[in-house]
């Protein structure tokens, strides 16, 4: 199913989703299958932490379809270990492992750490003009949030080369107050930084980080609904993943998200529905 912008979860590989969005017969080996005639893109979270086998991306390829899109990350490696600009040739190596999926990798991720400073500012644009492809860009030091000069020039950097800046909304995480672990974990890993809508290019991305119950994640959702609607109706196409602490629920949350947005766009078509609902026992005759 086409939709006029891009949707989808941290990954496709839930055990969990059987309680609500797979079949409970399901095969873990048909996860991407099902989760791609559902959700149209996938944040590539796993390659931020190791590069994926040949083998591993040759399958995707043949499962993915042709207009999905895989936000694939650069590996920590590349992205988290000095000088950017030294970090050319391995960042090639990985596009290159990557290019069996084609146009389904765009944008490649780079997602900076909050020791990336406004002074290395050289380091990235000279990493964006050496790779000359579709990137977005995630920064977390606290002075590009700042609305001071520092934030300035990285969008002026990022917007004179047609890349991309990744906002991240945690709102929703951080409004939670919760002893459970998964909560206390995300909320220890993930940065709280101001949220910053931006629409430097044709494809604005979006990620969002929402509470542990689904409905307290309403108010937050309500502004992306009329964000994501309004670059809809711009002629833009933005991306938008959703998140929960564990993501035990993030495609539920998804579903969620994409039922309210139909309410603002009417004519958007709804999500397919993969769950069944197991069979119930048959009493026999006494």
């Amino acid at each position: 199913m086409l939709l006029p912008y891009y949707l989808g979860c941290p990954s496709w590989s839930e055990n969990a989703w059987r309680d609500y969005f797979y079949p409970q017969d399901a095969r873990p080996a048909e996860f991407l299958t099902l989760y791609s005639q559902v959700f149209n893109a996938v944040e590539g979270n796993t390659t931020f932490y190791a590069s994926p086998a040949a083998s591993t991306v040759q399958r995707w390829a043949e499962t993915m379809p042709e207009h999905f899109r895989f936000t694939a990350k650069f590996p920590g490696d590349i992205s988290h270990n000095g000088d950017l600009r030294e970090q050319l040739t391995a960042a090639e190596t990985f596009l290159q492992l990557l290019r069996p999926l084609g146009e389904r990798v765009s944008p490649v991720w780079l997602q900076l750490s909050k020791s990336f400073t406004p002074q290395r500012l050289p380091e990235l644009a000279g990493f964006i003009d050496g790779l000359q492809r579709p990137l977005a860009v995630e920064v977390r030091h606290r002075e590009f949030f700042a609305k001071g000069d520092s934030e300035r020039m990285l969008n002026r950097l990022l917007r004179d080369r047609g890349v991309e800046r990744i906002c991240l909304d945690p709102r929703a995480l951080f409004s939670c107050t919760s002893t459970d672990p998964a909560v206390l974990d995300a909320q220890n890993k993930k940065p709280n930084v101001a949220t910053r809508p931006a629409a430097f290019t044709q494809c604005p991305q979006v990620r969002f980080i929402g509470h542990p119950h689904l409905e307290a994640n309403d108010p937050f959702l309500a502004p992306w609904v009329e964000k994501i609607a309004q670059w809809i109706e711009e002629g833009r196409t933005p991306y938008i993943f959703l998140h929960t602490a564990d993501n035990l629920l993030a495609a539920k949350l998804a579903q969620r998200f994409h039922t309210h947005l139909m309410l603002r766009l009417p004519g958007l078509s709804p999500l397919p529905e993969l769950y069944r609902e197991p069979a119930a026992e048959q009493l026999g005759l006494l």
